[in-house]
């Protein structure tokens, strides 16, 4: 598997249906999204200003999506960082494995919802910064 790069990190317009009570957005299979979605889960009740994440996948794609709100995510593929604002339900960011995510500042009442590749496996987490930068460089990583 290739190096993932910041650049690999892209915001994707998700279809937006239009209806008199409201719109609907849709992420179906992989026709939307870069890769098929196992498992999906949604953070709420953060309080004002707080963060979330902080960490990186071995295999594990993700698409975070601002369902209510907003928040930023701080993404850094060890050499350089880039700062992604989410505050629209139909824009959602891929984060490729080997990236490192970190979810902050979010608004009151701020949703996220996570969209990813691989069922939950602790074993597929890095959460030490150290320990991603060892696994980032490593000559056998990709």
């Amino acid at each position: 598997m290739k190096r993932s790069l910041l650049s690999d990190c892209t915001i994707i317009e998700l279809p937006k249906v239009h209806f008199k009570a409201g719109n609907m957005s849709i992420a179906d299979g992989i026709k939307e999204l870069p890769f098929r979605v196992s498992r999906a889960f949604w953070i709420y009740d953060i309080p004002a200003g707080e963060s979330r994440g902080a960490h990186a996948h071995r295999e594990c794609h993700q698409f975070i999506i601002a369902g209510s709100g907003s928040f930023e995510v701080e993404a850094d593929d060890g050499r350089e960082k880039k700062t992604f604002y989410l505050n629209r339900p139909f824009y959602g960011l891929h984060i490729p494995p080997g990236i490192w995510a970190h979810e902050l500042n979010f608004s009151a009442g701020a949703i996220c919802i996570v969209l990813t590749s691989h069922p939950y496996d602790e074993a597929e987490y890095i959460k030490s910064y150290d320990e991603y930068l060892r696994f980032n460089h490593s000559d056998g990583h990709r």
